[in-house]
Protein backbone atom coordinates (compact mmCIF):
# COMPACT_ATOMS: atom_id res chain seq x y z
CA UNK A 1 0.00 0.00 0.00
CA UNK A 2 1.24 3.60 -1.09
CA UNK A 3 2.36 5.66 1.92
CA UNK A 4 0.06 8.55 2.29
CA UNK A 5 1.89 11.78 2.32
CA UNK A 6 2.73 14.28 5.06
CA UNK A 7 -0.06 16.98 5.72
CA UNK A 8 1.49 20.26 4.58
CA UNK A 9 2.91 22.37 7.69
CA UNK A 10 0.55 24.97 8.92
CA UNK A 11 1.20 28.51 8.00
CA UNK A 12 3.37 30.46 10.21
CA UNK A 13 1.79 34.12 10.22
CA UNK A 14 3.10 37.52 12.16
CA UNK A 15 0.92 39.72 14.02
CA UNK A 16 2.30 43.78 14.71
CA UNK A 17 -0.11 46.46 16.60
CA UNK A 18 -0.44 50.33 15.46
CA UNK A 19 2.84 50.89 13.23
CA UNK A 20 2.16 54.93 13.35
CA UNK A 21 4.41 55.31 10.51
CA UNK A 22 7.16 53.55 12.21
CA UNK A 23 7.61 51.08 8.95
CA UNK A 24 11.57 50.96 9.25
CA UNK A 25 11.51 50.17 12.89
CA UNK A 26 8.86 47.24 11.80
CA UNK A 27 10.60 45.77 8.77
CA UNK A 28 13.60 45.91 10.69
CA UNK A 29 11.98 43.81 13.62
CA UNK A 30 9.86 41.33 10.96
CA UNK A 31 13.32 40.61 8.93
CA UNK A 32 15.56 39.74 11.90
CA UNK A 33 12.35 37.49 13.53
CA UNK A 34 11.98 35.80 9.52
CA UNK A 35 15.90 35.25 9.83
CA UNK A 36 16.31 34.33 13.18
CA UNK A 37 12.65 31.97 13.75
CA UNK A 38 11.33 31.90 10.08
CA UNK A 39 10.33 31.79 7.53
CA UNK A 40 7.07 33.59 7.91
CA UNK A 41 4.37 33.87 5.05
CA UNK A 42 2.68 36.81 5.99
CA UNK A 43 2.61 40.13 8.09
CA UNK A 44 -0.65 40.83 9.46
CA UNK A 45 -1.18 44.66 11.02
CA UNK A 46 -3.84 45.95 12.94
CA UNK A 47 -4.36 49.32 14.48
CA UNK A 48 -3.30 52.55 13.05
CA UNK A 49 -0.50 52.13 10.28
CA UNK A 50 0.02 55.75 9.88
CA UNK A 51 1.65 58.44 12.08
CA UNK A 52 -0.38 60.07 14.28
CA UNK A 53 -1.46 64.07 14.60
CA UNK A 54 1.90 65.54 16.17
CA UNK A 55 3.94 62.27 16.21
CA UNK A 56 7.58 63.56 16.21
CA UNK A 57 8.83 59.46 14.95
CA UNK A 58 6.90 57.88 12.36
CA UNK A 59 6.83 60.68 9.97
CA UNK A 60 5.39 60.27 6.40
CA UNK A 61 8.82 59.91 4.67
CA UNK A 62 9.07 56.23 6.93
CA UNK A 63 6.09 54.93 4.30
CA UNK A 64 7.24 57.44 1.21
CA UNK A 65 10.44 55.33 1.12
CA UNK A 66 8.49 52.13 0.30
CA UNK A 67 6.00 53.54 -2.13
CA UNK A 68 8.91 55.15 -4.05
CA UNK A 69 11.00 51.92 -4.18
CA UNK A 70 13.61 53.39 -2.00
CA UNK A 71 13.67 50.15 0.19
CA UNK A 72 11.97 46.71 0.29
CA UNK A 73 9.45 45.30 2.73
CA UNK A 74 10.40 41.77 3.64
CA UNK A 75 7.54 39.60 3.76
CA UNK A 76 4.08 40.10 2.66
CA UNK A 77 2.38 42.28 4.78
CA UNK A 78 -1.64 42.88 4.86
CA UNK A 79 -3.05 46.23 7.03
CA UNK A 80 -6.28 47.49 8.06
CA UNK A 81 -5.49 50.80 9.99
CA UNK A 82 -6.23 53.42 6.98
CA UNK A 83 -6.29 56.22 8.96
CA UNK A 84 -4.25 58.96 9.63
CA UNK A 85 -3.25 62.45 9.13
CA UNK A 86 -1.10 61.81 6.14
CA UNK A 87 -2.90 58.42 4.82
CA UNK A 88 -5.32 60.18 2.56
CA UNK A 89 -2.59 61.67 0.44
CA UNK A 90 -0.32 58.57 0.55
CA UNK A 91 -3.25 55.75 -0.21
CA UNK A 92 -4.47 58.74 -2.82
CA UNK A 93 -2.57 56.73 -5.69
CA UNK A 94 -3.75 53.01 -5.00
CA UNK A 95 -7.25 54.19 -3.95
CA UNK A 96 -7.37 55.74 -7.76
CA UNK A 97 -5.94 52.46 -9.40
CA UNK A 98 -8.18 50.16 -7.56
CA UNK A 99 -10.80 48.31 -9.92
CA UNK A 100 -12.91 45.84 -9.17
CA UNK A 101 -12.94 42.81 -6.43
CA UNK A 102 -10.16 43.14 -4.15
CA UNK A 103 -10.80 41.38 -1.28
CA UNK A 104 -7.28 40.06 -0.79
CA UNK A 105 -6.14 43.55 -0.59
CA UNK A 106 -4.63 46.64 -2.91
CA UNK A 107 -0.92 46.72 -3.45
CA UNK A 108 0.06 50.04 -2.65
CA UNK A 109 3.47 49.00 -2.86
CA UNK A 110 5.60 45.64 -3.48
CA UNK A 111 4.60 43.01 -0.54
CA UNK A 112 2.23 45.65 0.55
CA UNK A 113 -1.56 45.31 0.93
CA UNK A 114 -4.01 47.69 2.14
CA UNK A 115 -7.37 45.51 3.30
CA UNK A 116 -9.88 48.49 2.62
CA UNK A 117 -13.38 48.06 3.72
CA UNK A 118 -14.63 44.82 4.81
CA UNK A 119 -14.46 41.31 3.54
CA UNK A 120 -13.24 37.66 3.72
CA UNK A 121 -9.93 36.15 1.95
CA UNK A 122 -7.70 33.16 2.27
CA UNK A 123 -4.56 33.44 3.00
CA UNK A 124 -2.22 30.49 2.76
CA UNK A 125 -5.62 27.96 3.28
CA UNK A 126 -6.54 30.45 6.57
CA UNK A 127 -9.96 32.33 6.20
CA UNK A 128 -9.22 35.72 7.13
CA UNK A 129 -11.63 38.23 7.33
CA UNK A 130 -11.18 42.09 8.11
CA UNK A 131 -13.04 45.46 9.01
CA UNK A 132 -10.35 48.11 7.74
CA UNK A 133 -10.57 51.51 9.63
CA UNK A 134 -12.39 53.10 13.43
CA UNK A 135 -14.94 54.25 14.69
CA UNK A 136 -16.04 57.67 14.28
CA UNK A 137 -18.11 59.98 12.42
CA UNK A 138 -17.69 58.93 8.99
CA UNK A 139 -15.02 60.29 6.61
CA UNK A 140 -11.82 58.50 5.20
CA UNK A 141 -10.53 55.67 7.90
CA UNK A 142 -13.80 55.21 9.49
CA UNK A 143 -15.72 52.09 8.95
CA UNK A 144 -19.20 52.29 7.62
CA UNK A 145 -22.52 50.75 7.97
CA UNK A 146 -22.03 48.68 4.80
CA UNK A 147 -18.80 47.64 5.97
CA UNK A 148 -20.55 46.18 9.02
CA UNK A 149 -23.00 44.73 7.09
CA UNK A 150 -21.20 42.86 4.86
CA UNK A 151 -19.44 40.89 7.58
CA UNK A 152 -23.14 40.31 9.03
CA UNK A 153 -23.52 38.38 5.83
CA UNK A 154 -20.71 36.93 5.51
CA UNK A 155 -21.42 35.26 9.21
CA UNK A 156 -24.13 33.66 7.84
CA UNK A 157 -22.58 31.62 5.64
CA UNK A 158 -21.21 27.95 6.72
CA UNK A 159 -17.68 27.51 7.20
CA UNK A 160 -15.14 28.70 10.26
CA UNK A 161 -13.16 31.85 10.08
CA UNK A 162 -9.58 31.34 11.15
CA UNK A 163 -8.35 34.83 11.86
CA UNK A 164 -10.70 38.30 12.18
CA UNK A 165 -9.05 41.58 12.25
CA UNK A 166 -10.25 44.78 13.65
CA UNK A 167 -8.14 47.74 14.59
CA UNK A 168 -10.72 48.59 18.06
CA UNK A 169 -10.75 45.97 20.96
CA UNK A 170 -14.73 44.44 21.63
CA UNK A 171 -16.41 46.03 24.40
CA UNK A 172 -16.56 43.24 26.76
CA UNK A 173 -14.02 41.10 25.77
CA UNK A 174 -11.80 40.97 29.52
CA UNK A 175 -15.17 39.72 30.76
CA UNK A 176 -15.53 36.66 32.42
CA UNK A 177 -11.62 36.60 32.31
CA UNK A 178 -8.74 36.65 35.20
CA UNK A 179 -7.74 40.10 35.22
CA UNK A 180 -5.53 39.94 38.46
CA UNK A 181 -2.02 41.36 36.51
CA UNK A 182 -3.22 42.61 33.20
CA UNK A 183 -1.87 45.33 32.58
CA UNK A 184 -4.02 48.87 33.38
CA UNK A 185 -4.86 49.76 29.89
CA UNK A 186 -6.96 46.36 29.45
CA UNK A 187 -9.28 47.89 32.10
CA UNK A 188 -9.12 51.29 30.47
CA UNK A 189 -12.55 51.88 28.91
CA UNK A 190 -11.12 53.85 25.83
CA UNK A 191 -10.22 51.83 22.57
CA UNK A 192 -13.15 49.49 22.94
CA UNK A 193 -16.10 49.25 20.13
CA UNK A 194 -19.32 47.57 21.16
CA UNK A 195 -20.15 47.15 16.86
CA UNK A 196 -16.91 45.17 17.10
CA UNK A 197 -18.20 43.08 19.96
CA UNK A 198 -21.14 42.16 18.16
CA UNK A 199 -19.55 41.33 15.27
CA UNK A 200 -17.13 38.71 16.43
CA UNK A 201 -19.70 37.34 18.62
CA UNK A 202 -21.38 36.62 15.10
CA UNK A 203 -18.10 35.62 13.19
CA UNK A 204 -16.74 33.34 15.50
CA UNK A 205 -13.33 33.21 14.75
CA UNK A 206 -10.65 31.24 16.22
CA UNK A 207 -8.34 34.08 16.31
CA UNK A 208 -9.47 37.99 16.98
CA UNK A 209 -6.53 40.04 16.29
CA UNK A 210 -7.16 43.78 17.03
CA UNK A 211 -4.50 47.02 18.22
CA UNK A 212 -4.89 50.55 19.25
CA UNK A 213 -5.19 50.02 23.07
CA UNK A 214 -1.23 50.63 23.23
CA UNK A 215 -0.63 46.87 25.02
CA UNK A 216 -0.29 43.19 25.15
CA UNK A 217 -2.88 41.35 25.81
CA UNK A 218 -3.83 37.55 25.21
CA UNK A 219 -6.49 36.78 27.03
CA UNK A 220 -8.13 32.67 27.83
CA UNK A 221 -9.12 31.30 25.12
CA UNK A 222 -13.20 31.37 24.97
CA UNK A 223 -16.03 28.82 24.08
CA UNK A 224 -18.41 30.39 21.60
CA UNK A 225 -22.18 30.61 21.84
CA UNK A 226 -23.33 28.01 19.45
CA UNK A 227 -19.87 26.96 17.91
CA UNK A 228 -17.43 24.13 18.18
CA UNK A 229 -14.53 25.76 18.32
CA UNK A 230 -12.92 28.36 20.69
CA UNK A 231 -11.66 31.72 20.18
CA UNK A 232 -8.30 33.03 21.32
CA UNK A 233 -8.41 37.05 20.99
CA UNK A 234 -4.81 38.55 20.70
CA UNK A 235 -4.38 42.53 21.21
CA UNK A 236 -0.92 44.14 19.97
CA UNK A 237 1.03 47.22 21.19
CA UNK A 238 1.81 49.58 19.24
CA UNK A 239 5.16 49.70 17.25
CA UNK A 240 8.06 50.77 19.40
CA UNK A 241 6.69 51.45 22.23
CA UNK A 242 8.61 52.36 25.05
CA UNK A 243 6.90 50.24 27.81
CA UNK A 244 8.92 47.53 25.92
CA UNK A 245 5.13 45.78 25.26
CA UNK A 246 4.91 43.11 22.72
CA UNK A 247 4.39 44.54 18.98
CA UNK A 248 5.04 41.03 17.04
CA UNK A 249 3.40 38.21 18.23
CA UNK A 250 3.84 34.36 15.99
CA UNK A 251 1.09 32.14 15.56
CA UNK A 252 0.83 28.62 13.17
CA UNK A 253 -2.69 27.65 12.71
CA UNK A 254 -3.62 24.85 10.95
CA UNK A 255 -7.06 25.85 8.74
CA UNK A 256 -9.78 24.98 9.98
CA UNK A 257 -10.81 23.84 6.48
CA UNK A 258 -8.74 20.55 7.21
CA UNK A 259 -8.78 20.44 10.63
CA UNK A 260 -10.14 16.86 11.81
CA UNK A 261 -13.91 17.24 14.22
CA UNK A 262 -12.03 16.41 17.12
CA UNK A 263 -8.80 19.24 17.06
CA UNK A 264 -12.08 21.63 16.10
CA UNK A 265 -13.79 20.55 19.46
CA UNK A 266 -10.92 20.35 21.81
CA UNK A 267 -11.01 22.54 24.85
CA UNK A 268 -8.20 23.35 26.19
CA UNK A 269 -8.75 23.91 30.41
CA UNK A 270 -8.81 27.89 30.47
CA UNK A 271 -11.20 28.13 28.21
CA UNK A 272 -13.86 30.15 29.71
CA UNK A 273 -17.14 31.00 28.58
CA UNK A 274 -17.90 33.38 26.08
CA UNK A 275 -17.41 37.23 27.48
CA UNK A 276 -20.03 38.19 24.86
CA UNK A 277 -22.82 35.82 25.56
CA UNK A 278 -26.40 37.83 25.59
CA UNK A 279 -24.60 41.22 24.74
CA UNK A 280 -25.13 40.45 20.20
CA UNK A 281 -26.68 43.13 18.95
CA UNK A 282 -27.00 45.23 22.07
CA UNK A 283 -26.53 48.85 20.22
CA UNK A 284 -27.74 49.63 17.02
CA UNK A 285 -25.96 49.14 14.23
CA UNK A 286 -27.22 52.09 12.75
CA UNK A 287 -25.08 54.06 14.72
CA UNK A 288 -21.93 52.20 12.90
CA UNK A 289 -21.36 55.51 10.73
CA UNK A 290 -20.75 55.97 7.09
CA UNK A 291 -17.84 55.65 5.13
CA UNK A 292 -17.13 58.25 2.60
CA UNK A 293 -17.20 56.59 -1.10
CA UNK A 294 -13.40 56.92 -2.51
CA UNK A 295 -13.19 54.04 -4.85
CA UNK A 296 -14.83 50.91 -6.16
CA UNK A 297 -14.55 48.80 -3.34
CA UNK A 298 -17.63 51.30 -1.71
CA UNK A 299 -19.54 49.86 -4.84
CA UNK A 300 -18.82 46.60 -3.71
CA UNK A 301 -21.11 43.33 -3.96
CA UNK A 302 -22.55 44.19 -0.12
CA UNK A 303 -25.43 46.49 -1.70
CA UNK A 304 -26.30 43.58 -3.21
CA UNK A 305 -26.07 40.90 0.04
CA UNK A 306 -27.39 43.98 2.00
CA UNK A 307 -30.70 44.35 0.26
CA UNK A 308 -30.67 40.21 0.32
CA UNK A 309 -30.09 39.89 4.39
CA UNK A 310 -33.78 42.82 4.29
CA UNK A 311 -35.66 40.88 1.95
CA UNK A 312 -35.82 42.92 -0.60
CA UNK A 313 -33.52 40.26 -3.02
CA UNK A 314 -34.86 40.87 -6.62
CA UNK A 315 -36.45 43.86 -8.31
CA UNK A 316 -33.97 43.88 -10.93
CA UNK A 317 -31.06 45.11 -9.50
CA UNK A 318 -27.48 44.27 -10.60
CA UNK A 319 -25.45 41.83 -9.47
CA UNK A 320 -22.28 43.53 -8.26
CA UNK A 321 -19.95 40.75 -8.78
CA UNK A 322 -20.84 39.64 -11.74
CA UNK A 323 -20.44 43.43 -13.02
CA UNK A 324 -17.41 44.04 -12.06
CA UNK A 325 -15.46 40.90 -12.40
CA UNK A 326 -17.27 39.27 -15.60
CA UNK A 327 -18.68 36.20 -13.09
CA UNK A 328 -20.88 35.43 -9.68
CA UNK A 329 -20.27 32.24 -8.31
CA UNK A 330 -23.78 31.77 -7.81
CA UNK A 331 -24.61 31.32 -11.11
CA UNK A 332 -28.36 30.48 -11.83
CA UNK A 333 -28.93 31.04 -7.73
CA UNK A 334 -28.46 34.70 -7.83
CA UNK A 335 -31.09 37.17 -6.70
CA UNK A 336 -29.52 39.81 -9.31
CA UNK A 337 -29.60 40.24 -12.90
CA UNK A 338 -26.20 38.97 -14.74
CA UNK A 339 -25.76 41.78 -17.59
CA UNK A 340 -23.29 41.71 -20.34
CA UNK A 341 -23.97 45.25 -21.17
CA UNK A 342 -23.65 46.47 -17.99
CA UNK A 343 -20.31 44.76 -17.31
CA UNK A 344 -19.30 46.61 -21.07
CA UNK A 345 -20.28 50.19 -19.40
CA UNK A 346 -18.23 49.02 -15.78
CA UNK A 347 -14.88 48.20 -17.96
CA UNK A 348 -15.09 52.00 -19.55
CA UNK A 349 -15.42 53.30 -15.70
CA UNK A 350 -18.88 53.71 -15.47
CA UNK A 351 -20.33 54.52 -11.65
CA UNK A 352 -22.26 51.04 -10.53
CA UNK A 353 -25.03 53.03 -8.92
CA UNK A 354 -25.54 54.86 -11.68
CA UNK A 355 -26.04 51.83 -13.95
CA UNK A 356 -27.70 49.72 -10.64
CA UNK A 357 -30.00 52.57 -9.82
CA UNK A 358 -29.89 55.32 -12.42
CA UNK A 359 -28.31 58.19 -10.21
CA UNK A 360 -25.38 58.19 -7.74
CA UNK A 361 -25.90 59.75 -4.47
CA UNK A 362 -22.36 61.03 -4.03
CA UNK A 363 -22.71 63.77 -6.32
CA UNK A 364 -19.41 65.21 -7.34
CA UNK A 365 -17.31 63.44 -4.71
CA UNK A 366 -18.35 60.23 -6.88
CA UNK A 367 -14.36 59.38 -8.76
CA UNK A 368 -16.79 57.53 -11.47
CA UNK A 369 -18.74 58.22 -14.87
CA UNK A 370 -22.47 59.25 -14.56
CA UNK A 371 -23.11 58.95 -18.54
CA UNK A 372 -23.26 55.55 -21.08
CA UNK A 373 -21.59 57.83 -23.72
CA UNK A 374 -18.18 56.46 -24.28
CA UNK A 375 -16.71 60.01 -25.28
CA UNK A 376 -18.06 61.08 -21.77
CA UNK A 377 -16.68 58.59 -20.12
CA UNK A 378 -13.28 58.75 -21.43
CA UNK A 379 -13.15 62.41 -20.31
CA UNK A 380 -14.70 61.54 -16.79
CA UNK A 381 -12.21 58.33 -16.08
CA UNK A 382 -9.50 61.85 -15.53
CA UNK A 383 -9.14 62.23 -11.44
CA UNK A 384 -11.29 64.59 -10.71
CA UNK A 385 -8.54 67.42 -9.88
CA UNK A 386 -7.43 66.86 -13.35
CA UNK A 387 -10.59 67.68 -14.77
CA UNK A 388 -11.13 71.11 -12.66
CA UNK A 389 -7.24 71.87 -14.20
CA UNK A 390 -8.28 71.74 -17.58
CA UNK A 391 -11.99 73.58 -16.78
CA UNK A 392 -10.47 76.36 -14.88
CA UNK A 393 -8.00 77.16 -18.20
CA UNK A 394 -11.11 76.64 -20.66
CA UNK A 395 -12.15 80.17 -22.16
CA UNK A 396 -15.50 78.84 -23.18
CA UNK A 397 -16.64 76.75 -20.39
CA UNK A 398 -19.34 78.64 -18.75
CA UNK A 399 -18.31 76.83 -15.11
CA UNK A 400 -15.11 78.55 -15.61
CA UNK A 401 -13.86 81.23 -13.86
CA UNK A 402 -11.88 82.30 -16.70
CA UNK A 403 -14.73 82.20 -19.44
CA UNK A 404 -14.45 84.76 -21.74
CA UNK A 405 -18.06 85.37 -22.28
CA UNK A 406 -17.60 88.39 -24.66
CA UNK A 407 -16.54 85.70 -27.16
CA UNK A 408 -19.47 83.21 -26.76
CA UNK A 409 -21.48 83.81 -29.67
CA UNK A 410 -24.63 81.59 -28.63
CA UNK A 411 -25.33 78.70 -26.03
CA UNK A 412 -26.96 75.25 -27.75
CA UNK A 413 -26.85 71.72 -27.63
CA UNK A 414 -25.45 68.89 -29.68
CA UNK A 415 -27.58 66.03 -30.66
Amino acid sequence: MAATSPAPAPPRILLAGDAHGRLHQLFKRVKSVNQSTGPFHALLCVGQFFSPEGAAEGSPEDVTDYLEGRASVPIPTYFTGDYGPAAPRLLSKAAAGARGFAPGGIEICPNVFWLRGSNRFTLHGLSVVYLSGRKGLGGPGCYSQDDVDALRALAEEPGIDDLFLTNEWPTGVVSGSDTSNVPNQVLDPNGYDPIVAELVAEIKPRYHIAGTKGVFYSREPYVNDSAAHVTRFIGLANVGNKEKQKFIHAISPTPASVMSSADINAKPPNATLSPYVGSAKSVPIEEAPKRAAENIDSQYWRYDVKRQRHGEAGGGGLCFKFVSSGSCQRGSRCSYRHDEEAVEHYQRNVCFDFLNKGKCERGPECKFVHSLSGETALRDARPPSERRRVESSCWFCLSSPDVESHLVISIGEVH
